[in-house]
């Protein structure tokens, strides 16, 4: 099953869609030139991707977009098997996959000292990425690690290596400057934080600019999990048989980058013993800065206060870290993961 595609599954009859538990609001996806799904890699990005394809929608018009958090050469906080997971994720579905980047990823936006922002790599519509931006930012110093706190100006990851890069692509790429609707699906759930709770369902994306002067460019947001409670996820995912993220069966509860600021005590003991050299870095650039992730405790105290989650011994811990996703996509025997409705949930708020 290593290569096989959802038609071979499910003989291209996609499952059926189980009845919402509540009414809730869907947009008219006919409507919509195309569908440009941002993609962690995690649970609540795939079931959005698997909504979409339940809902009808070809899968010609689907877009699987995935930020590289450390950027294209480099190894720090992101799993290693992410973007291979996502990238054959798509292919599975038989889905466009493009990838953005901030240049030099999150290290070197951590270590900027008095230097302007590094520029983005944009996907272009020949295959080829744009590298723009950076060149009017101010300069100005970070030397620290992005801090657990919804406010984005210091909980700069989020910010700078998604949505900047998101913003960044949708007013450089000239696919989006032709008025025609298109449709922007992210995953945040409203169980997953009060912060999120807030969030609106369905609005214009930030990057909205219908009917400008000059530049026409019609993009619509949908959360499209937003409503769901974790079970509902978990029930889509069995569904497709779709294998989830390796970090669900290690024991986390969700799937953001392995030395996550928001990590547990435990997540960052299983990551000492699966990542040493990562968390000695970390520890490292701690001490250096004189400015801990957490504040108040370092990341080796905080280690030493945890246990390394028991799936970190098993055979997913080692395809985590590998940076090519040995396993098949679909699985028929497909279990809930260890890490679902777990509170080992590293992620933000």
């Amino acid at each position: 099953m290593y290569g096989m595609t959802v038609q071979d599954l499910f003989e291209d009859e996609p499952p059926q869609a189980a009845p919402a538990a509540c009414e809730e609001f869907i947009p008219k996806l006919d409507e919509y030139e195309s569908a440009i799904c941002f993609n962690s890699g995690g649970k609540d990005s795939i079931a959005c991707v698997l909504h979409l394809l339940e809902l009808g929608m070809p899968r010609s018009k689907i877009e699987i977009h995935h930020h590289l958090v450390d950027g294209d050469d480099d190894q720090l906080m992101e799993w290693p098997v992410t973007r291979d997971y996502t990238r054959k994720f798509a292919a599975a579905f038989g889905l466009r996959y493009v990838e953005s980047w901030r240049v030099g990823g999150f290290r070197r936006e951590m270590l900027r000292e008095n230097a302007q922002t590094a520029p983005v790599a944009v996907p272009m519509p020949d295959g080829t990425h744009l590298i723009t931006g950076g060149d009017r930012s101010k300069c100005s110093t970070r030397r620290k690690f992005p801090q657990v706190s919804p406010d984005l100006r210091v909980r700069w990851c989020s910010s700078s290596l998604k949505i900047e890069c998101a913003s960044r692509y949708f007013s450089t790429n000239p696919i989006f400057q032709d008025g025609r609707k298109r449709l922007v699906i992210t995953g945040e759930r409203a169980e997953e934080s009060a912060n999120r709770a807030h969030y609106k369902g369905f609005e214009p994306s930030r990057s909205d600019n219908r009917g400008g002067k000059f530049v026409d460019r019609y993009l619509d947001q949908w959360r499209a999990v937003h409503a769901w409670p974790e079970q509902r996820v978990w029930d889509i995912l069995k569904r497709w048989k779709v294998c989830p993220h390796p970090a669900y069966y290690i024991g986390l509860g969700r799937a953001s980058c392995a030395h996550c600021l928001f990590s547990s005590d435990n997540q960052i003991a299983t990551m000492r013993f699966l990542d040493p050299k990562g968390h000695t870095e970390i520890a490292n650039y701690e001490r250096e800065f004189g400015v801990t992730i957490h504040r108040n405790l370092s990341i080796g105290a905080r280690a030493d206060k945890g246990e390394v989650l028991a799936g970190a011994y098993t055979d997913w811990g080692r395809i985590a870290m590998s940076a090519t996703f040995d396993h098949p996509i679909f699985v028929d025997d497909w279990q809930l993961p260890p890490g679902a409705m777990s509170r080992e949930c590293a992620g933000p708020t």
